[in-house]
């Protein structure tokens, strides 16, 4: 396919974002296992793709999954508990793209906040997250298996206006 040649641009790449369900489940499972080193099982993954309280989104590029989001709506809140980039799509702004576009679905669902967590030493996902306005909340202490913290980022969907980057 020769995505090593791609530029760092999304010119030649055709985009779409799309909602993921159970017939996606191979997909996320192979982008799972490229982007966040198998964060989720084949069973975690088909519950989440299938679940009406969940929201599960995609960027394609032509057929192939190179990006992914998913959140759980709580109330009056989304929980987003995965994104995940393509390994070689890195560095387009698609980390952007699909946060962007899971608040708005969510707002969609009356959702009014977002929450999420993030390893505190994820230096460019913590930037990414607030340049999207999210803030620390909270915090879990040796969270993560390499003994590393949780940072608990949250954000109000209310008064915020879809932006352009």
């Amino acid at each position: 396919m020769g995505m090593k040649h791609l530029k760092k641009n999304t010119e030649n790449l055709n985009l779409k974002i799309i909602e993921l369900e159970l017939v996606h489940l191979k997909p996320c499972l192979e982008l799972d296992s490229q982007a966040l080193d198998g964060l989720w099982s084949k069973s975690q993954w088909a519950r989440e793709l299938s679940d009406s309280k969940r929201i599960s989104l995609g960027i394609i590029n032509c057929s192939e999954l190179i990006a992914l989001g998913c959140g759980w709506l709580v109330v009056d809140e989304v929980q987003i508990n995965a994104l995940a980039v393509h390994p070689d799509h890195r560095g387009l702004g698609l980390g952007t793209m699909m946060i962007k576009a899971l608040l708005q679905k969510a707002k969609t669902n009356g959702v009014t906040h977002a929450s999420l967590e993030v390893k505190s030493t994820n230096i460019i996902a913590r930037s990414l997250y607030q340049k999207l306005g999210f803030h620390i909340a909270g915090l879990r202490s040796n969270y993560y298996k390499d003994g590393s913290d949780a940072l608990i980022l949250k954000t109000s969907l209310l008064y915020k206006q879809s932006t352009s980057m």
